[in-house]
């Protein structure tokens, strides 16, 4: 991996095209921002080698696949040593779409996606609240998500 690569305006507007269309043509990119192909396809692979661009993300509509429920459940440990463990656990359930390890109330923030309020239930007690390791839980459903974005370079 490259370090202290400083990205220019040229790489930001790159990967502000990638960002709005990932399969853009390195062609029309290059055509878009004044320069050769050959330009795009190098600046691209250094941005990769630097770990800036780190692979190419699909993304799907839950709510098109059934998915109509979307929580954020605060996880408290019986004890900070149970958190590798518990993490794996965590991430043997489909249901768990993210994890993060936090300061604060929780000691794990998930969240969670589930087709129901019955499913997400059903999640809760018989997987979630079943791992030795946690004390409790708080969940909070999420009604709407109005902004769903990445870092702007």
């Amino acid at each position: 991996m490259m370090e202290n690569y400083l990205i220019d305006n040229l790489d930001k507007q790159i990967l502000h095209a990638l960002m709005e269309n990932a399969r853009t043509a390195y062609a029309e990119l290059a055509k878009r921002f004044n320069v050769s192909a050959g330009t795009i396809h190098v600046r691209i692979e250094k941005m990769k080698q630097a770990g800036i661009i780190t692979g190419t993300q699909l993304t799907i509509n839950t709510k098109q696949l059934g998915y109509d429920v979307c929580c954020f459940i605060g996880i408290n440990l019986n004890n900070a040593r149970d958190y590798p463990q518990t993490l794996i656990k965590l991430e043997a359930l489909e249901e768990v779409v993210e994890a993060y390890y936090t300061t604060g109330n929780y000691s794990i923030f998930i969240k969670v996606m589930t087709k129901s309020i019955d499913h997400l239930q059903d999640v809760l007690i018989n997987k979630i609240q079943a791992i030795e390791a946690i004390q409790s839980t708080e969940t909070l459903i999420s009604l709407q998500n109005p902004i769903s974005r990445t870092v702007m370079p």
